[in-house]
């Protein structure tokens, strides 16, 4: 504003008013008139708008009106003030129609002349609004005494105001600390202390802060340790630094001394409002930013703290921290960061310290990832142009978009991009010299890269494979086969990038991949067709296409199969005959095709001309043989016939073996079967055979009979039905056909409907049933794919298979061929693991005699897999349970499919042993995809076994039994048995049941674990006892065989040890790697098998001559052998039968591979029964032993003269139990309780008697054998006792330590001469006994001892 001229002061102040009428000013005379500005009319005009509105209302509104008064004389101002402030407020008016009243008039801002300028201050509790201090020019000489506040002076007037307004109140958050102890209390604003702190520190603060400007209170908050620390809060008006200490000063002066006040303690926080702003507002990664804090406080002293991350933060590569002062009156600090990441958000505070006072700002930031959304990775055709398109998912102020490449080969494009939209574009086309056809494949990056503003930059890569089209090279050679031989075509690119490789034929019908492979080098790639079997539908042309995207390179091969028949389709006839020498037989070979092949019998080096006879479809080769144009009688003669084509390629036939016999061997004969000698077996054809058939459709199989009398009569039938067989031989070819996948569907029907139709004829042939079982069994090596209607096809086939009316016609076939039953649970098993339920999340099937349920994993949250089987006419359920976290680790989309079958496991049962082990359901599950982590399948069975015995939980091992199959109990356990199920928990997925065993306890139960331990630690101690047996007798040796009876038996004792030491050795080591579920090779297994047999068996031939010996001894009294007679005669006893035995068995056996079990390695009996040449030599030698034991005691227990009746009954008694004692473990009695354990439901308490006895049969011999006998105590004590103790033992017993016991006046002696059979007969008395019966006697007693 210009004042008038001759103005040279003037001053605004502020009137504060209460009007219910219009408003009527008079000043004194003094007073020029008033000046008004444009906004203080504007508010006139809106005081009278208010004014007409409050007639209507009696309500007061009070008002605040801007005065600006010019003075020509400076004087006056003074005394302007001074009568200002004389007033007494409110005024009022004078009349009685009070409508006005003045609360107050204050003078806000006064200008005085300063030299040539005009400065303009505010008064007292005034200030320059914000807005003026930014755009005047301040006084600086005044503004310095005031530092850290706004201005407070201007050079001139603004021309507009507003003018000098009136400060705010602020909140100071002060604290100031005590230098006493803190005290709980403290803490408690109810307590005594707490009020007494609290009134006398508000009274001090009241009486010091009541100089500050604007003050209007002072309230204590709170105390915290740290000596004393007291929060509170002062509202007032902004003081200046110098009077808030001036105030601090008078609290502690008011505060009584003993709270220690500590002037230097003060701190305060103010109110003031700091302003602070971030550039840019939207912050992405990589952005520079700028956070700039601003204060009307001057200060430098400006700090940064990061909240979430704890930190201050300081120059540095990504932080830069600027502050200064702007126009000396707000201090500005500027933070910036460099590089801005996701990390870096959270709040910021700014925060600047003036001398007592804090003033801080916070503000927080997000980082907003910057994401460019761009094409896939591509595959892309030279010379075909591509687009690739990157765009920013935030709208972003983009600046620009680069885009870069990188590979080995150069191929560059266009951009265009559209800011505005946020994406851009690169159009890239490559022509041949920047893609030749050895850089095919070639991968080139493409990187497209927003720039923002503010220096962000988001990217993307999209990998671009630029492919040259494939120049195909095929197999030069023509190719021409004849039916039956092999062939292969490759098909070579020059390039390696292909999305698919496949093979057509000339119908456009692609060729099954299991007949082609392809693979891929660095500067080529290659596919072979092979084909090992050819057949007439491999004749024409096939194209080799390598396809990549929408582009095709074709090779093109034409193959040329020529007719040959197969040879499994030659049918010759007879498949074995006898002939006479002198007589003729008509051979044939007959095929289901009428071509022209030249047709030639072979007969050792002769060859033979054929006659062709066509019969219907069928056309027979035959000749007739005269036997007596060669001179080969009593001979066998192979026979062929050769087919030979036109490409001159032939193909032989089975052979047909005629056997030349004498004419007078003959007996049967038919014109027919032929003829043959008596005993004689032959097979034949079923279709050349008396078994009816009809002309279009020959039967299949084999015809078995034997020459009995004159008769020849059936033994075995294994003859397929016409309609049977004609499935078969179409399996036959299917498996041969390149469009085997596209065929198998409908064949899978034909079969059902079959199958069905002729349930009858299948239930009564064996071949039939069979034919059926092979055919599944080929088709399941076909598909990779299964869909739901293929897999209820082959159910259905199944289901009749398994029919309870079938049961009888399996036990037949698996007479002759016991892994049928394997063969069909393994075909289901092929075929579940390739069923796809596409769009159905589960499929189910059930019949009478198989169900079947599935469920597809989806990739998110899978549910627990939980399948229940129930079949009411077999009494019998299960189900099967995989939790959810098992299926969280399989492979997306896979189908896990469970079967169930109730009457498979009567079959698979007869497969082991003849018997049905297993009685309940079998349920077999699949994953379509490989397991690769640890697996876990719950099951639950229902038994119906009687209660009472051990149930096994066991799967197929298809491996089994020269890959047979058995059940094997690897991977599962018995979870839980009660009632009639059981529930099992296995690792892995094949097929399951449950077996039981009531004759022996599970291995892994309580008592079969109890066995085991009994068996090792038995035999551990045996091992070791018999070594020390066989030591003791080295050592005595000399001292115990002085008479020919004491030599032999201490042969026996060393032979019987070394054996039984030997065998338990083997026996142990073969046992302890079978418990641990090593696999022992099946050559190691027979040996080990044959040692154990014979060793075994020589342990009991040498009980069996120890038996022997006590017989003739005691028996033949009066018979002498010499020793070398007993000696050979004893070593070919305990070696000689049990090693003739041993090769016998083995010879007879293992060349059939029937020579051990299965699972074990020891004598099989399921298939030959090889277990019985060692059990009917052991039994037969315990009967004999155990009736030389009761001879021996009948003996004992025979009264010797002169003994009294109760000495002889304590003396027999003793005897007895002493003989059984002895002679049980020596004479192998205890195997006599192994003959309990071989039959059914035979009670626990004798499979744990006899593994006792016979576990510690090595510590009885050691002890009763060889320790107890008083001559080799003597000898062992004679060896290494002092010379002290044996004179003693010489005093003590001087008679008995020549003869012990033995003496004739003995009573034990005259038991034995009563043994002898001689009582009465020697003269007892006389000690001149003949060295016969003195060597007799002691060869008694030392065989009992």
């Amino acid at each position: 504003m210009k004042s008038p001229r001759g103005t040279i002061l003037c001053f605004m102040f502020i009137v504060f008013y209460s009007s219910k009428a219009t408003l009527d000013l008079n000043l004194e005379s003094v007073v020029h008139p008033l000046i008004l500005h444009e906004h203080e009319l504007a508010g006139e005009e809106s005081l009278r708008q208010k004014r007409e509105v409050s007639t209507s209302s009696p309500a007061a509104e009070e008002y605040t009106v801007d005065v600006e008064i010019s003075l020509e004389n400076a004087s006056f101002l003074e005394p302007i003030k001074a009568y200002l402030n004389s007033l007494n407020f409110p005024i009022q008016e004078n009349n009685t129609d009070r409508v006005t009243d003045i609360l107050s008039i204050e003078v806000t801002t006064i200008c005085r002349p300063a030299g040539n300028e005009i400065w303009c201050s505010c008064e007292t509790g005034y200030e320059w609004p914000r807005e003026r201090c930014l755009h005047n020019v301040t006084c600086h000489e005044q503004d310095s005494s005031l530092p850290g506040y706004r201005c407070s002076c201007l050079k001139e007037l603004p021309p507009k105001g507003p003018f000098c307004q009136l400060q705010g109140d602020i909140m100071l958050r002060m604290s100031v600390k005590l230098n006493v102890g803190f005290q709980e209390d403290l803490r408690n604003t109810s307590s005594a202390l707490y009020r007494s702190y609290k009134t006398d520190l508000e009274t001090a603060f009241w009486k010091g802060y009541q100089i500050l400007p604007g003050f209007k209170g002072v309230t204590v908050i709170g105390f915290r340790p740290g000596s004393v620390v007291v929060s509170y809060e002062v509202r007032s008006k902004t003081p200046s630094p110098e009077l808030m200490h001036k105030a601090n000063e008078q609290v502690i002066q008011n505060l009584n001394q003993t709270y220690k006040m500590d002037y230097n303690s003060f701190q305060a926080v103010t109110s003031n409002e700091t302003k602070i702003s971030v550039t840019p507002e939207i912050i992405h990664e990589g952005d520079t930013v700028s956070l700039v804090c601003e204060n009307e406080v001057l200060s430098s002293n400006v700090s940064w703290h990061h909240v979430e991350q704890r930190f201050d933060i300081q120059n540095s590569s990504r932080f830069s921290i600027y502050t200064a002062v702007l126009n000396n009156m707000t201090s500005v600090s500027s933070l910036t960061i460099y590089n801005i990441t996701s990390g870096d958000a959270g709040e910021y505070v700014c925060k600047l310290i003036l001398d007592i006072f804090e003033y801080e700002s916070r503000k927080k930031i997000d980082v907003t990832p910057i994401r460019i959304l761009a094409n896939e990775d591509m595959k892309v055709m030279c010379d075909h142009p591509v687009s690739l398109n990157c765009c920013s998912e935030s709208n972003v102020n983009w600046s620009k978009v680069e885009w870069k490449q990188e590979g080995n080969i150069s191929i560059p494009g266009n951009p265009e991009t559209d800011v505005d939209s946020s994406c851009s574009r690169y159009i890239i086309k490559a022509n041949g010299t920047q893609c030749p056809s050895e850089s095919s494949g070639t991968t080139v990056i493409y990187t497209c890269e927003f720039i923002s503003a503010h220096g962000a930059r988001g990217s993307k890569s999209i990998k671009v494979t630029f492919t040259s089209v494939a120049n195909l090279t095929i197999t030069p050679d023509p190719i021409s086969v004849s039916e039956g031989q092999n062939f292969s075509i490759k098909c070579i690119s020059d390039v390696t990038t292909y999305d698919e490789v496949y093979w057509n034929t000339s119908a456009g019908i692609k060729i099954y991949q299991r007949f082609f492979t392809t693979r891929r080098y660095p500067s080529r790639a290659e596919s072979v067709l092979t084909v090992m079997t050819s057949t007439r539908e491999w004749n024409g042309t096939y194209h080799c296409i390598f396809r990549y995207k929408n582009s095709y390179s074709i090779a093109t091969k034409d193959v040329i199969v020529h007719p040959l028949p197969l040879e499994p389709n030659i049918m010759v006839d007879p498949l074995e005959a006898s002939v006479p020498c002198s007589g003729s037989q008509h051979i044939m070979c007959c095929i289901e095709e009428d071509e022209d092949y030249k047709v030639t019998f072979q007969m050792g080096s002769l060859f033979l001309s054929a006659a062709k006879e066509v019969n219907g479809k069928q056309v027979c080769y035959k000749h007739h043989f005269n036997a007596n144009s060669v001179s080969w009688c009593s001979t066998t003669v192979d026979v062929f016939c050769h087919f030979t084509n036109a490409a001159n390629s032939s193909v032989q036939s089975p052979s047909m073996k005629l056997n030349l016999v004498p004419g007078e061997n003959i007996t049967c004969q038919d014109p027919i079967i032929g003829v043959g000698e008596p005993g004689k077996v032959i097979q034949k054809l079923c279709q050349f055979s008396n078994v009816p058939s009809s002309p279009g459709s020959p039967i299949g199989g084999i015809i078995t009979y034997k020459c009995e009398g004159s008769q020849w009569k059936e033994k075995r039938n294994d003859c397929i039905s016409a309609q049977i067989n004609s499935l078969l031989q179409m399996a036959k070819a299917l498996i041969k056909s390149p469009t085997q996948d596209e065929k198998l569907p409908t064949y899978l029907k034909d079969l059902s409907v079959s199958t069905d139709k002729m349930e009858w004829e299948i239930s009564s042939s064996p071949g039939s049933l069979g034919a059926v079982i092979n055919i599944l069994d080929l088709l399941s090596t076909v598909p990779t794919q299964v869909n739901s209607e293929m897999m209820t096809h082959v159910l259905s086939t199944v289901n009749i298979i398994l029919g309870k009316s079938i049961l009888n016609t399996w036990k037949v076939l698996q007479q002759q061929r016991a892994n049928q039953s394997s063969q069909l649970l393994h075909s289901v098993e092929r075929f579940s693991q390739a069923l796809r339920a596409g769009d159905s999340p589960s499929l189910s099937f059930s019949q009478t005699n198989v169900q079947m349920s599935s469920m597809v994993v989806k990739s998110s949250h899978p549910e627990t897999y939980q399948q229940k089987f129930v079949f009411s006419d077999s009494d019998l359920w299960g189900n099967v349970v995989i939790d959810k976290c098992q299926l969280e680790n399989l492979q997306p989309d896979s189908s896990i499919v469970t079967v169930a079958f109730p009457t498979l496991h009567t079959i698979l049962a007869q497969d082991i042993q003849g018997k049905n082990f297993a009685d309940s359901l079998v349920m077999t599950t699949t994953v379509s995809h490989d397991i690769t982590m640890p697996f876990s399948i719950s099951m639950t069975f229902k038994k119906n076994s009687p209660p009472g015995g051990e149930a096994k939980c066991v799967f197929w091992n298809f491996s089994l039994a020269n890959h047979t199959g058995g059940w094997d109990s690897s991977g599962c356990h018995v979870e839980e048995g009660n009632g009639d199920n059981v529930s099992c928990i296995c690792d892995h997925l094949t097929s399951f049941s449950i077996l039981m065993s009531p004759d022996s306890p599970d291995p892994s139960s309580l008592m079969g674990i109890l066995l085991d331990i009994i068996s090792y630690i038995g035999l551990g101690f045996s091992i070791l006892s018999l070594a020390a047996c066989l030591v003791v007798e080295a050592v005595v040796w000399k001292s115990v065989t002085k008479n020919r009876t004491s030599y032999m038996r201490h042969i026996c004792i060393v032979n019987i040890a070394a054996s039984l030491m030997i065998a338990d050795t083997w026996f142990i080591v073969v046992a302890s790697i079978q418990d641990n579920h090593y696999v022992l090779c099946k050559p190691a297994c027979v040996v080990a098998t044959f040692f154990i047999h014979f060793f075994y068996l020589s342990v009991f031939f040498w009980m069996l001559t120890l038996g022997l010996m006590l017989f003739y001894r005691l028996v033949f009294i009066l018979h002498e052998a010499s020793k070398s007679t007993q000696k050979a005669i004893a070593f070919s006893l305990g070696y000689g039968c049990p090693l003739a035995i041993s090769v016998i068995t083995v010879g007879a056996t293992q060349p059939q591979e029937v020579y051990t079990r299965k699972n074990v390695c020891w004598l099989n009996w399921e298939d030959t029964k090889a277990l019985l040449a060692f059990a009917v030599p052991a039994l037969i030698i315990v009967v004999v032993n155990v009736t030389i034991t009761v001879v021996v005691i009948t003996k004992i227990l025979r009264p010797s003269i002169g003994d009294k009746p109760c000495k002889q009954e304590k003396s027999s008694l003793f005897q007895i139990s002493k003989s059984i004692g002895v002679l049980t473990p020596l004479l192998g009695l205890t195997w006599g309780f192994g003959l309990a354990t071989v039959f059914p439901g035979t009670t626990l308490v004798f499979h744990v008697i006899f593994a006792l006895l016979n576990a510690f049969q090595g510590l009885f011999i050691l002890l009763f054998g060889c320790l107890w006998d008083l001559k080799v105590q003597e000898a062992l004590l004679n060896k290494f006792s002092l010379s002290r103790w044996s004179s003693q033992h010489s005093k003590s017993s001087s008679l008995g330590s020549s003869t012990p016991v033995f003496s004739m006046s003995s009573p034990i002696s005259r038991r034995f001469n009563n043994l002898f059979g001689k009582t009465g007969t020697y003269n007892v008395s006389t000690p001149e006994t003949t060295s016969s019966s003195l060597e007799n006697s002691s060869s008694a007693y030392s065989l009992l001892n």
